[in-house]
């Protein structure tokens, strides 16, 4: 009999990538879906949706056996090993990029794959979004979760939802101190402005409603430049958010990305650039391998799993496939074009605080001693 909770894992890598930073081939998809399969019929996880955004494998997973969960995460790391040893085989791009350890140590998390998980008790229909995102950094996600579960003027619910006027509570990770903060809105909203503005230190990872604590969104925070201590690759984050019934509507989660925003990372993580919310068909990265894009997956949760048709095959929305986001679409490459203009001039490129773990201190470097004193 099936749990009244469960689990919706969403765990991401770059395993490896045809034509430089572009896509995620076919040959690595067959080796997640077989993987991932065997660990349905084996009970380890209940079903799965296996998709890319760019060049990050996407593992979407549903269980009932909680979160960080040791088999689940194992699943997860070997069935990325397998696909970069594929990976090398076919001599694809930066194979087994985000693997940043040798050996699975229980755990996921800090070993370079991104991981988002939230764990539930079911409501009589539980409808969820996951967001993925690519050649961008963990803070990307601040800006809409702000608007979903903050901004009265995106989100109609905090004002005429009574079960919402209570307001939300935010967990923000300072990143570069390994700390967390819990934050109320709209008591604190100011304050919490404060900090998710740097968005590359501070990442909101969960967010729950406030009368209760229902978990309502969680999203991925790890950064990959401080795990490994140099550059390594973008962080590539994964967002997951729970909607309806007290809780914004599916609508108000979508509408922030009905218009563009600057994220962190794009080319070599050292620049700033427009997301572009897209469709799975146009999930690939291009020009100056991006934009940076995002992709968005809804679907019901129902008895432990996603719910599925007749013939027992998941039912997702892909969710960004719409012509109400071709503004946004159109921002971003008219605001791409803008900053590629200017070249490596600010505010273009991150600033220097930002490319602390870039390959341009190798550059830097050697020109240091050069530098003479002024007189």
């Amino acid at each position: 009999m099936l749990s009244k909770k469960a689990t919706i894992s969403i765990i991401k890598c770059d395993v490896g990538s045809l034509a430089g930073h572009y896509i995620v081939p076919k040959p690595l998809f067959d080796i997640a879906e077989k993987n991932l399969k065997k660990a349905t019929e084996n009970g380890i996880i209940n079903n799965f949706y296996v998709f890319n955004a760019g060049d990050d494998l996407e593992l979407l997973m549903v269980h009932e056996r909680g979160e960080q969960d040791k088999e689940v995460h194992k699943l997860a790391w070997e069935t990325f090993k397998d696909c970069a040893n594929k990976a090398s085989q076919l001599k694809l791009y930066a194979a087994g990029q985000d693997l940043l350890k040798d050996a699975f140590s229980g755990n996921v998390r800090g070993m370079g794959p991104g991981v988002a998980e939230m764990e539930i008790e079911e409501r009589a229909s539980d409808p969820i979004v996951v967001f993925a995102a690519d050649k961008t950094s963990a803070g990307s996600f601040n800006y809409p979760l702000f608007r979903i579960f903050a901004d009265p003027m995106n989100t109609a619910g905090l004002v005429i939802d009574p079960s919402m006027i209570c307001g939300f509570k935010f967990e923000v990770i300072d990143t570069k101190k390994n700390r967390a903060i819990v934050l109320k809105c709209p008591e604190e909203m100011y304050e919490m402005l404060a900090l998710i503005g740097t968005v590359g230190r501070y990442t909101i990872s969960r967010v729950w409603r406030a009368s209760d604590d229902l978990i309502c969104a969680a999203s991925s925070v790890s950064k990959l430049s401080l795990i490994a201590g140099k550059y390594v690759g973008k962080d590539d984050p994964v967002m997951i958010a729970r909607a309806q019934h007290g809780l914004p509507a599916v609508g108000e989660v979508l509408a922030p990305f009905m218009h563009s925003y600057f994220v962190q990372g794009w080319m070599r993580g050292s620049h700033w650039g427009p997301i572009m919310p897209v469709g799975l068909k146009s999930s690939k990265c291009t020009v100056f391998d991006g934009p940076p894009r995002i992709v968005a997956i809804g679907f019901q949760v129902a008895n432990g799993q996603i719910s599925s048709d007749d013939e027992g095959k998941p039912m997702l929305a892909d969710m960004f496939d719409d012509p109400a986001f071709a503004l946004a679409r159109r921002e971003a490459m008219q605001n791409a074009c803008m900053l590629r203009n200017m070249g490596e001039f600010e505010p273009a490129r991150l600033s220097a605080e930002d490319m602390e773990y870039t390959t341009i201190q190798k550059v830097l470097e050697k020109l240091g001693e050069r530098f003479k004193p002024l007189n």
